[in-house]
């Protein structure tokens, strides 16, 4: 069951799934957390960005849940917020840049309250596109990109993680080209893993498990330490 949304920020993580409000560099946004189950929790939060909010998209997209759950399943503590202008969020759609400023609010609550947690950063579509221009500016432990909009938004100036990154790529996306995401991978020194889904088009459809099975079975050599 969901708690009651606090005010304003929680001054901890909290211990089950719960929906509230962070403040962000132009008002409150919208976000919701859950935890792994314990047992078997890993020392780890993950924040999850969902796609271009300008085309509908919010944290409660399915690409996005079903992320989240793969997330989870595998031992992550996982947050999700609204970009600014989507769902309840306050501001306006600003292409990227503002809704860099709320990953880096939201992450900043992540580390505020699970300072010894490693922070893994995930996004679907425009989601990808925030947290890879991020990364490693908000020194990301692990990386997953989703249908990263190459094309649609400018990739070739970003600068690259070090950090475990995983790819997965949709070969009949009909929203993000894919051979252009096949060939911006093959250009960089240090390329992530990429999982080519075939059949699948940009939202997965009918292919959500299938997309939950990559995530998870990727995950397993990147792992933080159990949570004790």
């Amino acid at each position: 069951m969901t708690q009651a949304a606090p005010s304003s920020d929680p001054s901890a993580f909290p211990d089950a799934l719960t929906e509230f409000t962070l403040q962000g560099p132009v008002g409150t946004l919208e976000a919701i957390s859950d935890v792994a189950e314990r047992p078997g929790a890993r020392r780890g939060v993950v924040v999850i960005c969902h796609p271009n909010s300008k085309d509908g998209g919010t944290m409660r997209n399915k690409v996005v849940t079903m992320l989240e759950r793969s997330l989870r399943e595998c031992g992550l503590d996982t947050l999700r917020f609204n970009f600014r202008s989507a769902g309840e969020s306050a501001g306006e759609y600003d292409n990227g840049r503002g809704e860099s400023d709320d990953l880096a609010a939201a992450v900043a609550w992540a580390r505020k309250v699970r300072p010894d947690d490693q922070l893994w950063l995930a996004g679907f579509s425009f989601g990808s596109y925030v947290t890879l221009r991020n990364a490693v500016k908000l020194k990301a432990d692990a990386l997953i990109s989703i249908a990263p909009p190459v094309g649609r938004w400018s990739h070739e100036t970003l600068a690259l993680p070090t950090c475990p990154w995983l790819v997965v790529m949709g070969e009949e996306d009909e929203i993000v080209e894919p051979q252009a995401v096949f060939d911006w991978i093959d250009s960089l020194e240090q390329p992530p893993e990429l999982v080519r889904m075939p059949e699948t088009g940009h939202f997965f459809h009918r292919r959500l498990m299938d997309l939950r099975g990559a995530v998870k079975h990727w995950m397993q050599d990147y792992l933080p330490p159990v949570r004790e």
